[in-house]
């Protein structure tokens, strides 16, 4: 069993500590708001730290779930301030490659090793322990955090030198961006021609049309419930985040921009809150 400090307690962090707690490991939890993590050990046993740099004193691996750029930054500054000499940094946020490379370089400046290692599977997957993590870095870091990180992922892949687990997610979110919309279209469409929609997707979801999204957010989709799940706009943060980077590399991603777009909609509807698969409110379906 490993030290290990978890820095960040929201919707997907929490649980993912939790599953590390029950793994065995000695945990060290840091969240910004302080009674999150007592609530957390008060569940699972552990230790709270008032900073980051306290959390990661002395552990093998920190592991830390924040939200958008300047966060990593600032979050994996303090941390390094504390980490000893040959420990891992992982970091699990949904953030920019060049955030990634960023942070690799001030590790190794500390002699500590680094891995982008975003997730997917949305907060039942870190619940429920299922979650597939991309992650960026070298095969020795990998080998040594894979163990600590399988406590809550069900596929954790090595795919490159670092940024290529923050490029692999943005992969990830452009095929959902499609997929939703795709789907809220063709439920649309069931109920314009008078199919029982429901009906449709069962028959539907047996053949090639079938999708995570379909299985998982069909029947709610049809019954316009989206109060749960990754909400539109994390969902339009990590949009921005793969629209930059295709600036960058010169990838042409017209249907993500246009989808993004959409999710603009929603959020002027009051959406910005809601599930991912609201964008089938703004079908002619008026407000959920």
């Amino acid at each position: 069993m490993s030290k290990l400090a978890f820095l960040g307690l929201g919707v997907m962090g929490y649980p993912m500590a939790g599953h590390l707690a029950r793994a065995g490991h000695d945990v060290t939890v840091y969240n910004r708001t302080a009674s999150k993590a007592t609530q957390w050990t008060q569940q699972h046993g552990g230790n709270t730290a008032p900073s980051p740099a306290d959390a990661a004193r002395d552990c093998d691996i920190v592991l830390m779930c924040v939200g958008n750029d300047n966060d990593v930054r600032a979050v994996a500054k303090d941390a390094l301030s504390g980490m000893k000499s040959g420990a891992i940094l992982v970091d699990h946020t949904t953030a920019s490659a060049e955030v990634a490379r960023e942070v690799a370089a001030a590790a190794k400046a500390r002699n500590v090793r680094f891995l982008d290692a975003p997730v997917s599977g949305g907060q039942a997957g870190a619940e429920n322990g299922k979650l597939t993590v991309m992650c960026g870095g070298e095969q020795a870091a990998f080998d040594k955090a894979k163990p600590v990180m399988d406590s809550y992922g069900r596929a954790v892949t090595l795919m490159g030198a670092a940024g290529a687990g923050q490029l692999t997610k943005m992969v990830n979110q452009i095929c959902i961006a499609g997929l939703v919309q795709a789907l809220s279209e063709g439920i649309a469409f069931a109920e314009k021609a008078g199919l029982d929609a429901d009906l449709v997707l069962d028959v539907i979801s047996k053949g090639a049309a079938q999708s995570w999204q379909m299985e998982n957010r069909g029947k709610t989709m049809v019954a316009d419930k989206f109060d749960f799940g990754f909400a539109v706009d994390w969902m339009r943060k990590d949009l921005a985040i793969c629209l930059d980077e295709a600036r960058r590399n010169g990838a042409n991603l017209p249907v993500t921009a246009l989808v993004d777009q959409f999710y603009s909609e929603v959020e002027k509807m009051g959406g910005k809150r809601w599930d991912t698969s609201s964008l089938i409110a703004r079908l002619d379906r008026g407000s959920p």
